[in-house]
């Protein structure tokens, strides 16, 4: 008798089927899925409300502690807490995000830590905090249940994910049938990664809501171009075509926030 799939079997499964095919990753002229830390960057202080996310990390901290935020880019998700919160951790596997994560503190004279490597593979070197965020990380992860027994461990008071509720590719999909002819997935879906956490023996809570305003939504337009040529694996002088294709189509708002306490 066949063994039923668990969700987090099935989101791994799902996830290969976003694999970009061998002979576009071998005539790409750079590495697709490499950021420019300006689009992570975080706001400036008194230019933005919070999100749900960051609220429900707020929350947890009360009047002060720690926070660390895996995944963390630029440090918007740590820094959108700071205060109440008194320390930021950060991790990445780029350097220069790490780079701008600790000028930003050093910035707004917050201490700070930084740690370079892909979680949870770097877990081992990184200090508990009183709050774990990650926001906009799972979606690359093709492994759930180690990836959030992690952020679980490095937390004292709450872990806090965020992510669209599909692929964050997804509504770009017709860049990749325009240039390569290349259907994408509709799955896996946040349900599923909700469903995978649920499985791991965590209690998470799940609340859907759109993110605010963002104020540095203008200047991220200039960088889309420039980015999604790069993770559509063409050349530079395609530009301007991906620029146009892209002008009308908006990065989704819609957001999952899915978190939970720590009871041990």
């Amino acid at each position: 008798m066949a063994t039923q799939e668990t969700a987090a079997e099935r989101w791994t499964r799902q996830m290969a089927d976003w694999a970009i095919p061998a002979e576009i990753i071998d005539a790409a002229p750079n590495r697709p899925f490499v950021f420019s830390p300006e689009i992570f960057a975080a706001p400036e202080p008194g230019t933005f409300e919070r999100s749900r996310s960051n609220r429900r990390a707020a929350e947890a901290l009360g009047e002060g502690g720690s926070v660390l935020d895996v995944g963390c880019g630029g440090g918007a998700a740590a820094f959108a807490v700071a205060p109440p919160a008194t320390e930021v951790i950060g991790t990445d596997r780029q350097s220069d995000m790490l780079e701008l994560f600790t000028a930003t503190a050093v910035e707004r004279s917050i201490p700070s830590q930084v740690h370079a490597g892909s979680w949870p593979e770097v877990a081992d070197t990184v200090p508990a905090a009183d709050v774990v965020v990650c926001h906009n990380v799972l979606f690359n992860v093709t492994d759930i249940p180690p990836f959030v027994a992690a952020l679980d461990a490095h937390a004292r008071r709450r872990v806090v994910i965020e992510i669209t509720p599909k692929h964050p590719q997804d509504r770009r999909r017709m860049l990749w049938r325009h240039f390569w002819n290349l259907e994408r997935p509709y799955e896996p879906t946040a349900a599923t990664a909700v469903e995978a956490i649920a499985e791991a023996g965590l209690n998470p809570v799940v609340e859907e809501s759109l993110l605010p305003e963002d104020p540095r939504a203008a200047k991220r337009r200039e960088f889309e171009g420039p980015q999604w040529c790069r993770n559509l694996c063409l050349p530079p002088e395609r530009e301007p075509e991906v620029t146009a294709l892209v002008a009308d189509v908006p990065f989704p708002r819609e957001r999952v926030t899915i978190w939970w306490d720590i009871d041990r």
